[in-house]
Formats: structure tokens, sequence, C-alpha cells
């Protein structure tokens, strides 16, 4: 039986091997077998008042079949599910942990998803990509969604053969960033393979090119930006520290001159093998240089061998 008090995750899945990737990256972040996982899909059945055409003797043979069909679907689903269920069992969470939820669809697989999130998450998790097999999808349309609408938990989404236990925690100076560091130390405090690289980056030019010229920030600009992100990296390793990391455990990175925010942070989380990118909601905008709102977004669009934290 699952404790009342524990923390939650809501891990959408949907029967395809991709989004088995994000049962195995649960899998593989010690911190989240204290929590409950409820393994959770939207099943859709065929529509009742398909069933009255049954009566006809011209629909069915064919009805029989669309039948049989959504018995053989149901019951694949639920040897997913179960598998799923035991890859979480055989990494160490208990088995009062792990719940199986298969949902029959009422509003459709986002919505459906968006309103169980809303039963007390600390954290949905979906994957990049689910049964499409279009080329290049960059994101499913369901996890679009998601990100787009849910806001009252931090959403994950997970890539392919993400190595979890490295973490860049993208910041600036706004309340949304540090909720994104509270997030991780109540998340993955007392984590011992974990490593955490605090970055910032400073857009090196403004937004408006002419030509070949392009106009960069005033020296003294990038100065005080970075004076200020300087303070807020010193905020968020007290904070790190005192939830359970090791000093050595943190550290921090400044990138000035950069053309893309965003671009410049995966680039990162590439060059230095950091699986998991963690991004606030929202930033401020007041200072384009600090500004974290839109770069979140751009992230999960660029990140797609990564998993990306999106915190509210």
């Amino acid at each position: 039986m699952m404790k009342p008090t524990q923390k939650k995750i809501l891990l959408a899945i949907d029967g395809s091997d991709r989004a088995f990737e994000t049962v195995r990256y649960v899998s593989r972040i010690t911190p989240f077998q204290k929590m409950q996982v409820v393994l959770f899909t939207v099943f859709s059945k065929i529509p009742e008042r398909y069933w009255d055409l049954e009566r006809e003797p011209i629909y069915g043979q064919r009805l029989r079949e669309i039948r049989a069909w959504e018995t053989t679907n149901r019951m694949a689903i639920k040897r997913y599910m179960d598998e799923a269920r035991q890859k979480l069992l055989d990494s160490g969470f208990s088995q009062g942990a792990v719940a199986v939820k298969i949902h029959e669809r009422e509003r459709g697989i986002a919505r459906d998803i968006i309103s169980e999130s809303r039963r007390g998450y600390s954290a949905v998790v979906v994957g990049r990509k689910g049964m499409s097999k279009v080329k290049d999808l960059v994101l499913g349309s369901v996890a679009t969604k998601l990100v787009e609408k849910i806001a009252s938990a931090p959403i994950l989404v997970v890539g392919r053969n993400v190595e979890p236990g490295r973490i860049l925690l993208a910041l600036d100076p706004s309340e949304g960033s540090m909720r994104a560091v509270d997030y991780v130390c109540a998340t993955l405090n007392n984590c011992d393979f974990c490593k955490v690289r605090m970055i910032h980056v400073i857009r090196g030019e403004n937004a408006i090119q002419s030509g070949d010229q392009k106009f960069f920030l005033p020296e003294e600009r990038i100065e005080e930006a970075q004076k200020v992100i300087s303070s807020v990296f010193d905020e968020a390793k007290n904070r790190l520290t005192k939830s359970g990391f090791e000093s050595d455990q943190v550290t921090a990175r400044i990138i000035t001159g950069a053309h893309s925010r965003a671009g410049a942070i995966v680039e990162e989380a590439k060059r230095e093998g950091y699986g998991t990118i963690v991004v606030g909601r929202r930033g401020i905008s007041k200072v384009d240089q600090f500004f974290m709102g839109r770069v979140s977004n751009k992230v999960i669009q660029l990140a797609k061998e990564h998993a990306v934290w999106v915190v509210s």
C-alpha cells in the first residue's frame, strides 16, 4: 500500500519502446526509489456507440473483429505495463511504491494525462517520442501539449538512452530558477553519484544584426551580469550543499559571447556528458541577458538526446 505522505511521480507511457526509455531513466535514479510511481497509460477502446451496429447483420462480423482487436490490445498493454512495473521493482523500488493505472480514454490522451497530473503529483515524466514514426519528429504532439499545459508539477521530458546522474542546472537571477534549484535539492538530495553543473549563458550579441555586422554587449554590461549571476551561483550552491550534496559535487560555469542561450546550454550538456538539463519554466525579461522564459522551450526542442526537467 502506498504511503499517503510519499512524493508521487506520474510516469505516462503509451506501449512503445521509446516510451519505455522513461521507465529505464526513472529506474536508474536512486533517489526516485523513495517515491511512489504511478505507471499511467490511456487506453483507447472502441466507442460504445459502435456496438449498437452489432445488431445489424451487415456490420456484425466486422464489429466482432474489432471487439477481438480491442481485447488483444488490452492484453498487450497490460503485459507492457507489468513489464514496466517489474523494471522498477528490479531496480530497487518496493512493491508498494509502484502502481499501474490503465485509464480508459475520456477527453483525449493529453487531456486525460493532464487531468491525472492534478492529483498531487510532484513530477510528470513523459517520453520525447512515443509511437509516432514520423521522421525527425522533435517532440511528440502529446508531450508538447503536456509541456504547454501542465504547471502544477515539474515535467520531465526524456530522450533516448539518457545517462542519468550528471545534471546541468541552467540558472538566472529569477525566482523561477531558485525553484528549480529547490526542486533538485528536494528530489536528488543525498545522491552520491550525482554531479551538478550550474550554468548561465550571457549572449555576446543583441538580437539585431545587419549584414555581417554584429552588435555586442558592452564589456561593462557583461561584467555586471557576471557579478550578479555569481551571487546567484553562491546561493544555489549553498542550498544544494545544505540539502546533502557535497561541495565537490557542484560546479559552476558562465558562458559569454554566445549567439543562442539554449544552444549554448545544450552544447555544454553534449560536450561534458550531462544527461539531464534542468530549467525553470519562467525567468525574467527586464534584463535581456538574464532571460530564461523562452530559453526553456528552445532547450526542450534542441536536447533530443537528453532529459529536460521543466520546473514551474
